[in-house]
C-alpha cells in the first residue's frame, strides 16, 4: 500500500495538483459565454439559471475537447506533470515527406503512401471531452476545497479576520475561537488541504490512461506505424550494406591493383583510380540519402540503380582486376521499377561476395529476362574450399554475415526464389528467380 502512496507524495503530487488547477483556470474564459443563455432568460428561477450556466459551460468544455490538437496538448501535459507514460496519438510521428514515401526504393516494401489512421470510434472520440470535463471538475473542486482549508489553517491560530471553526452533528455543536484547540484545527485543515491535492492528483493519474491512452484502433495504428518505421530502417540497412559494402570491397581491390601497376602501367593505375572515384561518389550519394532518412530529415529521391547501370557495375569489377563473363539475354529493358532496382542490388551483393570470397578465375554473370520471370546467376571459383559465403583464409575480407540473409529477405519480399551454395567442388553459385510483371 505504501508503494502506491509514495509516488503521490513525491514531486508528481505537486505538479499534478498544479495541472488540475491550471485546467480549472483555463476553463474560465468559457464562463462568460456559458452565462449568455441564463442572461437571456432572466425570469427563470435562480436554481434553473445556475444549472443552465453549468450545463452550457460543460458543453463548451466538451466541444473544446473534440479538437485533435487539444488531445495532443493534454497528453503532453499529462506526461510532463502527472508523470503518466502516455504514447503520442497515432499519426503524430508522421511527416509530410517521410522516408517511406520517396521514390527509388529497391526492396518493394514501400508503396509511396502511408496507411491512414483509422477513424476513431464514437466511444473513443468522446474520451477526450470526458477527460477534459473530469480535469476541470477536479481542478475546481481541488482548488476551492484546498483554498478554503489553507485559508482556515492560516487564520484560525491568531484569530485573524475573526476566524472561527464550528462543527454541528446530530444536534451537537463545537466551536473553536482561539487557544491551543485552534492550532490543532488549523493543522488539521492544512493536512486536509494536502490530502485534497493527493486525492485530486491520484484521481487524474488513475483516469489519464483510460481516457487519454490509446483506444484499440489507435493501438493498431501505433503498431502499424512502428512496423512501418522498422521496415523502413531495415530497408535502409540493406541499402547501406549493399552499396557501401560493395564500394569498399571494390575500392580496396582497385587500390591494391593501382599500387601494384603504378610504375609498370600508369594508364591502368589511373583507370583504377578513376573507378575508385566513380564508385565512391555513387556510394556517397547513397550514404547521404540513408543518413538523411535516419535523421528524419526531409528526404529527397533515393539514388536509383537499375539494370541499366549493370554495365557500369561490371566495368568497376574489371577495373578491380576481376574477370567477368556476362551473359545477358531477353528484353532487360522491359524490366522496370522496383524489380529492376532489386535485381541490380542482388547482382551487386552477389558480385561483392564473389570478389570477397572468390579464389581467382572468371566470375560468370547470367541475367535472363523472360515473359514470366527474371533469372539471375552469379558463379565464382572457390579454390576447392567448402565455401559458406563467409570469409576464409588470410586474405579474405571481414564480413558481418548479413549479406546473404538480407538478399534472401529482399527476394522473399518480391515473391521470388533464391538458392546459394556450392556448385561442384570448386564453384559457388547464387541463383535468384524473380516473377516479372511487365506493367511494373
Amino acid at each position: 500500500m505504501m508503494r502506491g502512496i509514495r509516488p503521490l507524495l513525491r514531486g508528481s503530487t505537486y505538479s499534478g495538483a498544479l495541472f488540475a488547477f491550471c485546467g480549472a483556470l483555463v476553463s474560465l474564459p468559457l464562463l462568460p459565454v456559458a452565462m449568455l443563455p441564463a442572461l437571456a432568460w432572466p425570469t427563470a428561477p435562480y436554481g434553473v439559471r445556475i444549472g443552465l450556466v453549468l450545463l452550457s459551460w460543460a458543453a463548451l468544455i466538451g466541444v473544446v475537447g473534440l479538437a485533435r490538437a487539444t488531445r495532443r496538448v493534454l497528453i503532453a501535459d499529462a506526461r510532463r506533470l502527472l508523470r503518466v507514460p502516455l504514447p503520442d496519438p497515432a499519426g503524430a510521428h508522421r511527416h509530410a515527406s517521410s522516408p517511406g514515401t520517396s521514390t527509388g526504393t529497391s526492396t518493394g516494401t514501400s508503396t509511396g503512401t502511408e496507411p491512414a489512421s483509422p477513424a476513431p470510434a464514437p466511444a473513443a472520440r468522446w474520451r477526450t471531452p470526458l477527460w477534459l470535463l473530469l480535469h476541470v471538475a477536479l481542478g475546481w473542486i481541488g482548488a476551492l476545497a484546498s483554498g478554503v482549508l489553507i485559508v482556515a489553517g492560516l487564520t484560525l491560530p491568531g484569530n485573524w479576520l475573526r476566524a472561527e471553526a464550528g462543527l454541528s452533528l446530530f444536534g451537537w455543536s463545537v466551536r473553536v475561537a482561539g487557544g491551543w484547540a485552534s492550532w490543532v484545527v488549523a493543522l488539521g485543515c492544512l493536512l486536509l488541504a494536502a490530502t485534497v491535492c493527493v486525492v485530486v492528483t491520484g484521481a487524474l493519474r488513475w483516469a489519464a490512461p483510460k481516457l487519454l491512452g490509446p483506444s484499440s484502433a489507435e493501438r493498431l495504428a501505433l503498431a502499424a506505424e512502428r512496423e512501418l518505421r522498422l521496415a523502413e530502417r531495415n530497408r535502409l540497412a540493406h541499402e547501406l550494406h549493399d552499396s557501401i559494402g560493395h564500394t569498399l570491397t571494390a575500392a580496396t581491390i582497385q587500390a591494391a591493383v593501382a599500387g601494384e601497376v603504378l610504375s609498370a602501367d600508369p594508364v591502368a593505375a589511373r583507370a583504377a583510380m578513376r573507378s575508385i572515384e566513380e564508385s565512391t561518389r555513387a556510394a556517397l550519394e547513397d550514404l547521404d540519402y540513408v543518413l538523411g532518412a535516419l535523421r528524419e530529415e526531409k528526404a529527397g529521391t533515393a539514388p536509383t540503380r537499375t539494370l541499366a547501370d549493370l554495365p557500369e557495375l561490371l566495368d568497376r569489377l574489371r577495373h578491380a582486376g576481376a574477370v567477368v563473363e556476362p551473359e545477358l539475354s531477353g528484353e532487360l529493358a522491359q524490366v522496370h521499377g522496383t524489380l529492376s532496382r532489386a535485381a541490380y542490388r542482388i547482382l551487386q551483393e552477389g558480385l561483392t561476395n564473389a570478389l570477397r570470397h572468390g579464389a581467382g578465375g572468371p566470375i560468370e554473370v547470367r541475367v535472363a529476362a523472360a515473359s514470366d520471370a527474371l533469372e539471375i546467376d552469379v558463379i565464382n571459383r572457390t579454390g576447392g574450399r567448402a565455401s559458406t559465403g563467409k570469409s576464409a583464409g588470410p586474405g579474405a575480407f571481414p564480413t558481418s554475415g548479413h549479406g546473404l540473409p538480407g538478399l534472401a529477405e529482399r527476394v522473399r519480399l518480391l515473391h521470388g526464389e533464391v538458392e546459394a551454395g556450392p556448385d561442384g567442388p570448386r564453384h559457388w553459385r547464387l541463383a535468384v528467380r524473380l516473377p516479372v510483371r511487365l506493367s511494373a
